[in-house]
């Protein structure tokens, strides 16, 4: 019965909806089990964060699976060297493999399409993070 609850709050075309949605089941488990109530109190943010990224976008960003596939493959090419002489060479190589990554995303496989991104980035030009292929010279 909650997964069925839950389940219809994630299935809300937007964050507003989504949020009243999981308020309301929230509400109703309060009586019986407060805890869980009050862990979907507390996890709403954290929960509802995908609703904020563009609708073509969000069956990506509900999932950590591209991050992980990403962390194996620092760790298979750590693997394979073995020990590193200096903390300098293993930010090189972790770099390196993700700078071959972007390169991939933005030539081959697109995980997410740019011009939903730029929704995102239009207003943000000064809080714009470093870019990673200058850093590393």
């Amino acid at each position: 019965m909650v997964s069925a609850a839950l389940r219809q709050a994630f299935s809300q075309p937007d964050r507003a909806g989504a949020s009243q949605a999981l308020r309301h089941v929230a509400d109703q488990l309060r009586a019986k089990w407060p805890k869980l109530a009050g862990f979907i109190d507390n996890s709403e943010t954290d929960v509802l964060t995908h609703l904020d990224f563009p609708v073509q976008h969000r069956t990506k960003t509900h999932s950590t699976n591209p991050i992980e596939r990403l962390n194996k493959e620092v760790k298979r090419r750590a693997d394979v060297v073995g020990i590193f002489p200096n903390e300098a060479s293993i930010i090189r190589l972790v770099c390196a493999v993700l700078l071959e990554q972007n390169d991939e995303w933005a030539m081959q496989h697109r995980y997410m399409q740019i011009e939903g991104m730029a929704e995102l980035t239009a207003g943000s030009n000064e809080n714009t993070p470093p870019r990673l292929d200058r850093m590393i010279r």
